[in-house]
């Protein structure tokens, strides 16, 4: 009669551990959600340059950013990023102000053109509304002509200027694969 109570309770005890402990078994908390790369964050100290993500950041402001985060991280929404612009030396820091699935379209007023993203108008740091003009916005018009809901690995980056900046409004949706980290305000 032990004998049975003890190969019961022996595996019982087993599956009781198992399912109260899994998340501390041997999970590496830095690896990927595929499971095949090692993720790892490479932080460093930036120094801002230039003015397009004024008054949010000042120039020589230092941040922390993050290389290697997105790639065991989603990239949401207003995250701050540094991207890779072709034929520019220096990496561009960036507002992410839309993300895949996102519908987004131009709603044109008597100042310019309003940036809107699943039926709400964009706004800056400030709290102020992106307002584009007529000669810059011809970019984001192709785009949003064609790709009325952001693609898969595709995003809408900006400054925080409201008549835009060296950001979507001048090269249009940018690829997963050229936002190179996450920045935080240190």
């Amino acid at each position: 009669m032990k004998k049975i109570i003890v190969l019961i309770l022996i595996p019982l005890i087993l599956l009781l551990s198992y399912l109260l402990y899994k998340d501390n078994l041997s999970v590496d908390k830095n690896v990927t959600k595929n499971d095949k790369v090692e993720c790892v964050i490479n932080p460093k100290i930036v120094t801002i340059n230039g003015y397009s993500m004024y008054p949010f950041l000042k120039p020589e402001e230092d941040v922390q950013a993050f290389f290697n985060y997105y790639d065991c991280h989603d990239i949401l929404r207003n995250d701050v990023v540094l991207y890779k612009y072709t034929g520019n030396t220096n990496l561009l820091i960036k507002f992410i102000k839309a993300i895949p699935g996102d519908k987004w379209n131009l709603n044109k007023t008597d100042s310019g053109y309003e940036i809107v993203v699943n039926d709400v108008n964009l706004l800056n740091s400030e709290g102020k509304l992106y307002l584009i003009s007529e000669s810059s916005i011809k970019m984001l018009a192709l785009y949003v002509k064609d790709y009325p809901i952001i693609p898969t690995d595709t995003y809408l980056l900006l400054g925080d200027k409201i008549d835009g900046s060296l950001d979507s409004t001048s090269f249009g949706l940018v690829s997963r694969k050229d936002i190179m980290a996450r920045v935080q305000k240190k």
